[in-house]
């Protein structure tokens, strides 16, 4: 059994910043690419971030020098960062992260229980 558990999220005024963490607990042997997803009301999920296992990130145009994804491989957790927030950002963020259980061969996506994010103008 493998559980992402995300942290962090809250209401923030316009022009704030917060910062989500998910960690990732259970039976695993390796973590592969991990990433923060995100739902707004009436829309589709998107991405938001992610990053590989040596550092690597990619971001969402509408995040790029506001966000920042990182990760603790020690921990198995990743981070992200959330600088001038705008209301346009408010949704709920899920992790993800592809994960190799020690009884595994391949690796996994599992996915978080997700976090609201709040933006007041």
């Amino acid at each position: 059994q493998v559980q992402l558990v995300e942290s962090g999220g809250g209401l923030v005024q316009a022009g704030g910043s917060l910062r989500l963490s998910c960690a990732a607990s259970g039976s695993i042997f390796s973590m592969g690419d991990m990433g923060w997803y995100r739902q707004a009301p009436g829309k589709q999920r998107e991405l938001v971030a992610s990053i590989t296992s040596v550092g690597s990130a990619n971001y969402a145009d509408s995040v790029k020098g506001r966000f920042t994804i990182s990760r603790d491989n020690q921990k198995n957790t990743v981070y992200l960062q959330m600088n001038s927030l705008q209301p346009e950002d408010a949704a709920v963020y899920y992790c993800t992260a592809n994960i190799k259980r020690y009884c595994s061969r391949i690796y996994y996506p599992s996915w978080g229980q997700g976090t609201q994010v709040t933006v007041s103008s």
